[in-house]
């Protein structure tokens, strides 16, 4: 492949495609390997309970405790799991992903075909790997977590480099290039898948019918086979949910009818004439493949979508949900004791420190009572008033005030001072007043 013939639109559109196809394919992948895990804990947990109940007295102290240990974690893990899986994987991410990937190839193929000599089609092109985008950010609920792809574009192996004939992911197409690259490519892998399917169907059938009868026999032996007859029940019923959740039928009828489509849309192009292979003809066999292909694509997803939410999920989860919720419940229990002692203590503190300072308080104004009765306090007070009244007859002579006020007092007497007292009497009892030296005001 040479740089001149790279398109940068297109190999923006390649690396979206090949960016949403590997995390469609890693979370799959993952999601598909926990659901593995829960069912393998949810045996071993029914195991475990039927080897307790019959065997404990043949193990020795260590194993009957390590039996016990793998009893109580078996369910703790399954449940652990599925609460993680509901967490992490209940928007069903990778189907999502796998829309934006299958979408964006769609487009792909109508740049490099129907509208090759269209001279907005990268304009038409940009928009729509746009609204994919958009489209793929709001399907996952606005968390777009993905990897930045950094391999080579077109994404091996649907594009294999070392054959000089296979598809460079660039240049048009002509019709025999798009029957060849896309149509029968197309048409080969549903052939190769639905078989597939159909063999994993048959085998999850017959191991349902196996575990079934297997149940019924040991059901019918009785005595000491009776216990097991829950873990063939317990196997039974997971191989059933994984079938639910693998949705075989529905991918099976699904291919099967793509498969249909396209080998009539084969059997026309093969029956063409090569001058009846018109432009005409290939636009409608490339808008016919296009339209087939996508909604296979929008029925597999709906259908696993639909088999996704009616999972069971939230039931294996149960267990770890009720620890968690306990915790959550003890925890505020916790928070509420502290908080109770807390302010208990403080309460308790402050009435103390009340009654403390009461009781303080109440022993000095005592004490300030009993000495204040005492006989030297009276004395010191005595002392204090004498001296107190002589001080002040000396200030009063040394001013001449205690001659002269004796005197106005001896003169009015019969006088009564009111607001009914004439003019001239007061006035003449303000002169009289003996005059001091200190400032007014």
């Amino acid at each position: 492949m040479e740089n001149q013939n790279i398109t940068p639109i297109l190999e923006v559109a390649w690396k979206k495609f090949a960016q949403y196809d590997a995390t469609s394919v890693k979370r799959t992948a993952a999601y598909t390997r926990i659901r593995q895990w829960i069912a393998i804990f949810g045996l071993l947990a029914t195991l475990f309970a039927i080897l307790t109940t019959i065997y404990p007295e043949n193990f020795s102290e260590v194993g009957e405790f390590v039996l016990k240990v793998l009893l109580i974690s078996s369910p703790i893990i399954a449940s652990l799991l599925a609460a993680f899986a509901n967490k992490f994987f209940a928007t069903g991410d990778w189907l999502i992903a796998r829309a934006g990937a299958e979408e964006t190839l769609k487009d792909i193929y109508i740049y490099r075909t129907i509208l090759q000599k269209n001279p907005k089609r990268r304009e038409w092109l940009k928009k729509s790997l746009t609204k994919i985008q958009r489209s793929v950010y709001h399907g996952m609920n606005g968390e777009l977590v993905m990897e930045t792809y950094k391999g080579e574009v077109p994404p091996a192996p649907r594009f294999n480099p070392k054959y000089p004939n296979s598809d460079t992911g660039f240049h048009d197409l002509t019709g025999a290039e798009y029957f060849n690259f896309r149509l029968e490519n197309e048409l080969n892998w549903h052939i190769k898948k639905v078989n597939q399917k159909q063999n994993e169907r048959t085998r999850l059938q017959l191991l349902i019918l196996a575990s079934g009868a297997v149940g019924a026999i040991l059901a019918a032996l009785g005595g000491g086979f009776t216990l097991w007859v829950a873990l063939a029940a317990s196997l039974t019923t997971t191989l059933l949910g994984w079938q639910e959740l693998k949705n075989l039928d529905l991918v099976v009828r699904n291919y099967s009818k793509v498969i249909m489509e396209l080998s009539i849309i084969s059997d026309h192009w093969k029956n063409l004439e090569a001058e009846e292979r018109t432009d005409t003809e290939f636009y409608k066999m490339v808008k016919s493949a296009e339209e087939i292909l996508w909604s296979r694509n929008v029925e597999y997803i709906k259908a696993m979508q639909e088999a996704l939410q009616e999972s069971n999920l939230d039931e294996e989860a149960r267990l770890i949900n009720r620890v968690i919720d306990e915790q959550r419940d003890a925890d505020r229990r916790l928070k509420q004791s502290f908080e109770d002692s807390i302010v208990g203590m403080l309460t308790e503190k402050l009435d103390e420190g009340h009654e403390t300072l009461s009781e303080t308080f109440e022993e000095a104004l005592n004490n300030l009572a009993e000495e204040a009765s005492s006989e030297i306090v009276q004395a010191e007070l005595a002392a204090m008033r004498e001296a107190i009244q002589e001080f002040t007859e000396r200030i009063a002579e040394k001013l001449g005030l205690s001659t002269s006020l004796e005197t106005i007092a001896e003169d009015y007497r019969e006088v009564e001072i009111s607001g009914q007292t004439p003019q001239g009497v007061l006035n003449d009892l303000i002169s009289r007043y003996p005059k001091t030296s200190e400032v007014k005001g």
